[in-house]
């Protein structure tokens, strides 16, 4: 089924959404206080060759026209612990700390020293998405060579424990393509975790080291990697609707030979595939592939294959060209997982993010909405399972934006508005099927 059938009605959508914004009184957002903005659906524009069928039960997304207003770093991929609060890593700006002062963090990449990449962690405190408490609870240094850039990804706080990945960008150096070579920051590999026991107070080193890294890829010299920049599945407060009591991480890679080339085809917001692992959280496994398990495909009946052997992975998504940084959440309302996608090509221009549903993990994967140009810059999209409301439709989508706004000339525009650079919430609701038959009688 092609997800050419996900273009549904704009007109019939925008209807549907305001029945149910003005029964729900967001619609009478005061303009004045800057969070508000008149409600609105996404438009899907999903390109011709879009594999995926169009989602039977959530068929589209409509922005609410509220949206938080916090200015600092950006990379927020939050985790909620059993002590009710968030916990996320952040870098590339600065941070408030308890006594009132900012402190601020440099990945490193763009001429800065490579032994000399920080990244930060923090806490968000509180229940109201767009009054939460955050502070910084400090920074750790660690050394990218023989790669330029080392910027947090994967987070997991667990009964109490803190993993928090790293993964690197290479330098300024030759990328190939076909028989040219350029200058471009390609994805480099997944380093490992680092570990704190005191939620984010003091940590422990990753025993990994950028060429020496958890998954044993490289990235050097354009080489594409499987397991560039993992993030973890989000499946509630302290893992709580995890199926079997694995913590499960998706990331995007590319294959190689590349059967449609494109220059800086990998970076740390586009790629062509994503892939899935999974692993015990312990402070013994989380650094130790061989605890580790790779999404394999499916057998003959369709049961997913999982196997301790890297070189068998297989992508849990394949759309050459359209993937990029990946998320899932569990939404336990609707059981449903939800994944975010980004593909950011050229990594400094305008970005698609699309979002995709699906009963299982493993798949099939349904599309919700494309979302050309979001953001017109948006980057870093997920879900927190903290902000989903008890019948799984209203949401808070969190992410970041325009990071470069005048891209040669043209000026990333804040569509929709609050897609400032740092940490964005954006209220959206997750529309029902039935908003459809029920505006058609």
């Amino acid at each position: 089924m092609s997800c050419l059938r996900a273009r549904c009605s704009l007109g019939l959508l925008l209807s549907c959404a305001l029945l149910l914004l003005v029964a729900s009184g967001i619609a009478k957002a005061k303009e004045e206080d800057g969070k508000h903005f008149q409600p609105f659906v996404w438009p899907s524009q999903p390109p011709a060759d879009c594999p995926f069928g169009a989602s039977k039960d959530i068929v589209g997304v409509a922005f609410l026209g509220v949206h938080s207003d916090y200015h600092v770093a950006d990379t927020w991929y939050p985790s909620w612990a059993s002590d009710g609060n968030l916990y996320s890593p952040w870098t590339d700006g600065s941070v408030p700390r308890l006594d009132g002062s900012r402190e601020g963090s440099n990945s490193g990449y763009g001429g800065h020293p490579a032994s000399l990449t920080t990244t930060g962690q923090a806490v968000l405190e509180g229940d109201d998405p767009l009054n939460l408490k955050i502070y910084s609870l400090g920074l750790c240094t660690a050394t990218a060579a023989p790669y330029q850039g080392r910027y947090p990804c994967g987070s997991l706080v667990y009964n109490g424990v803190w993993y928090y990945g790293t993964y690197c960008l290479a330098p300024d150096g030759i990328v190939r393509y076909g028989d040219q070579a350029f200058n471009w920051p390609w994805l480099g590999p997944f380093v490992g975790f680092r570990i704190s026991k005191d939620l984010g107070r003091t940590w422990t080193e990753t025993p990994h080291t950028p060429d020496k890294p958890l998954f044993g890829e490289t990235g050097m010299w354009g080489y594409p990697v499987k397991i560039g920049s993992p993030h973890f599945v989000d499946f509630g407060k302290n893992m709580e609707h995890s199926p079997d009591g694995k913590a499960y991480l998706v990331a995007h890679g590319a294959p190689e030979p590349d059967p449609k080339p494109r220059f800086g085809n990998l970076s740390w917001i586009s790629g062509d595939q994503i892939y899935l692992l999974r692993v015990t959280p312990s402070v013994e496994n989380i650094n130790d592939v061989s605890k580790y398990e790779f999404f394999a495909g499916h057998d003959a009946s369709g049961a997913p294959i999982w196997t301790r052997d890297f070189g068998r992975i297989e992508p849990l998504i394949d759309w050459n060209n359209n993937c990029g940084c990946v998320t899932v959440t569990y939404n336990a309302p609707l059981k449903r997982y939800l994944m975010c996608v980004t593909d950011g090509w050229p990594t400094c221009a305008k970005m698609n993010s699309y979002i995709l549903e699906a009963d299982a993990i493993t798949g099939p994967w349904r599309l919700v909405t494309y979302m050309k140009d979001f953001g017109e810059q948006g980057y870093f999209l997920n879900l927190p399972t903290k902000f989903i409301s008890a019948d799984g439709r209203t949401a808070w989508l969190c992410y970041s934006g325009n990071f470069a706004k005048d891209w040669r000339g043209e000026v990333m525009q804040e569509i929709p508005p609050g897609s400032h650079y740092g940490l964005v919430l954006q209220k959206i609701r997750l529309l029902d099927p039935t908003m459809r038959s029920e505006h058609a009688r």
